[in-house]
């Protein structure tokens, strides 16, 4: 018997932008003439690649096309992009919770999926009820889930609301049941989505944790998005990489975060500037990377010091002016600096202002860095609407300071910082 338990063949989903269907009779009535003299949807031949960043022609689009692989039993595959690439879409379908387009699905087993928070509970009932009700839609007996339920609610940590009802929850809660239940219940198949990041570090390890052992020592299949790519690395065994709904990489996960972090690399912009907030009283109006002879620049060595420098204009004085950043690696927060750390001034006369953060060599380790703005007054009012990366630079190890670092990456040296310390060696 074939150990192939999800098979995938030229599945495509296309959305009609602004509406729900087709969006009016007359194409619906078109769509049904051409199925009944077994023609193709016309509606099929027209559509433009999901580009979230594009403003298109066309207001059909693409979530996915031709998306086509296989997973075997006990398999983790990890499936990554940027937002807006179709992975959500993807295991939508795959859950069964939509239909694609075109294309089919051959999947062998239970599914159990934790898309989105509260996704299969009803929030009226109980914790209690709740998990019943998702055992009996996986086609459990009373008999089999009573004998999983204090795994479930041990592992989720909720037994003194197990009685309440799940709006009453936080979003934390909500996780932990919904994750201890999907994984517990004994699906052949295990489909999670970003929802774990709702949870705190503790539970986040403790989920990953329980993954892999449904995958190694149950021989369970997992499907697992995240753009945490240390926990990718960790849990997976493989890779699809989505780029605009389309598969552009399938392989080990390596080499599939590999190709994800090049392209993103061809991407990366050592320039940002506010087009927002410049009305307000006082803004942020850029960031740049720059290196030592001030030039921009988004390729460094890990011996080489980087700059990191934020104007701002003021057209107010203020005080208590926050300016600062978090460095993230792999979707995590490597460190957050601000001026304030050093003793700077935070109070601002009417004026322009630079301020310049210097990162120094042999502090960071290989791998590609975001910067996100913080600027605020101090507990009072954040003063930037942005939540997004606003520049990027690559970090590469400099094999030329010891005969070691020749054989030195973010592999065999993890974390997101790579401090050169002193060390003393003395004989005793």
């Amino acid at each position: 018997m074939s150990d192939i338990v999800i098979k995938v063949e030229n599945i495509s989903k296309q959305y009609r932008l602004g509406t729900v269907g087709t969006g009016s009779l007359a194409h619906d009535l078109n769509r049904t003439w051409y199925r009944m003299r077994g023609k193709e949807d016309p509606y099929l031949k027209i559509g433009e690649a999901n580009d979230r960043t594009v403003k298109g022609s066309s207001e059909y689009v693409w979530a996915l096309k031709d998306i086509n692989f296989e997973v075997k039993q006990g398999e983790v595959l990890g499936i990554i992009g940027r937002n807006g690439a179709g992975k959500s879409t993807l295991l939508k379908i795959l859950s069964r919770t939509t239909t694609p387009t075109t294309g089919k699905i051959k999947i062998k087993g239970r599914v159990a999926s934790l898309l989105e928070v509260g996704t299969g509970f009803h929030p009226e009932l109980s914790g209690r009820e709740n998990i019943f009700l998702n055992g009996a839609i996986l086609g459990m007996t009373r008999h089999e889930i009573k004998s999983k339920f204090d795994e479930i609610v041990d592992f989720a940590g909720v037994e003194r609301y197990i009685d309440t009802p799940v709006k009453r929850y936080s979003s934390g809660m909500y996780v932990r049941l919904a994750f201890g239940v999907a994984a517990h219940l004994e699906p052949e198949i295990l489909i999670v989505d970003e929802v774990l990041a709702v949870g705190d570090i503790e539970f986040q390890k403790k989920a990953l944790g329980k993954m892999k052992d449904v995958s190694t020592k149950e021989g369970r299949t997992v499907l697992f998005v995240s753009h945490n790519l240390s926990s990718l690395k960790s849990l997976c065994t493989k890779g699809l990489l989505l780029i605009n709904g389309e598969v552009v990489s399938e392989g080990s996960i390596n080499s599939t975060i590999n190709e994800y972090e090049k392209r993103i690399s061809k991407r990366l912009d050592s320039q940002w500037v506010n087009k927002f907030d410049r009305d307000n009283a006082i803004y942020l109006d850029s960031v740049y990377i720059l290196d030592s002879d001030q030039f921009q620049r988004t390729n460094f060595l890990t011996s080489e010091d980087v700059f990191i420098k934020f104007k701002i204009e003021v057209k107010q004085p203020h005080k208590y002016v926050k300016v600062g950043f978090d460095l993230i690696r792999n979707n995590e927060i490597a460190f957050r600096s601000q001026q304030v750390d050093a003793g700077n001034i935070s109070s601002f006369d009417v004026g322009k202002f630079s301020l310049t953060c210097v990162v120094p060599g042999n502090l960071l380790n290989e791998g590609t860095y975001s910067v996100k703005p913080q600027f605020s007054i101090h507990c009072v009012k954040n003063l930037v609407t942005t939540d997004e990366y606003v520049a990027e630079f690559n970090v590469k190890m400099d094999t030329t300071l010891t005969e070691f670092h020749a054989v030195l990456h973010e592999n065999n040296h993890p974390g997101n910082l790579f401090p050169v310390l002193k060390w003393e060696v003395i004989e005793i």
